[in-house]
């Protein structure tokens, strides 16, 4: 159902694939970007983006269990962190690789980014992911 592309001509990626792909006729889950609030509307970790990070992939899985899929059928995701260091992007990153979500590997891309849409917010996670 899933095949994932690493591509022989390009420098081998450390926890993620080139590309997914799928069948035509599969269906498909396009999640809007997770984010590390409460149930109850609170942002979890303020100014701790590992904590954010945490709070985001369970939010993600939620998502998903919503929608009848779970990370091991996540295709692709673009992860955002407020940040300029790449230590800080590097941190983020091991909260998804322990998350089990890298497993597969799923295509992603980390980008470091100026702000988010809530107060205080760090981190965010968009992802595709098929509906078995």
């Amino acid at each position: 159902m899933i095949r994932r592309v690493t591509v022989p001509a390009l420098f081998p990626p450390p926890t993620y694939s080139h590309a997914s792909v799928v069948e035509a006729g599969t269906k498909l889950a396009f999640l809007a970007g997770s984010v590390p609030l409460d149930a109850e509307g609170s942002i979890v970790g303020e100014g701790d983006p590992v904590r954010q990070a945490e709070q985001v992939m369970a939010n993600l899985q939620e998502q998903l269990r919503a929608v009848g899929s779970d990370l091991a059928h996540v295709l692709h995701t673009e992860v955002y962190v407020v940040s300029s260091e790449t230590s800080v992007l590097s941190a983020v990153w091991e909260v998804v690789e322990a998350s089990g979500l890298s497993t597969g590997p799923h295509s992603s891309t980390l980008l470091g980014v100026a702000c988010l849409g809530y107060a205080g917010q760090l981190v965010e996670i968009t992802a595709t992911a098929v509906v078995p």
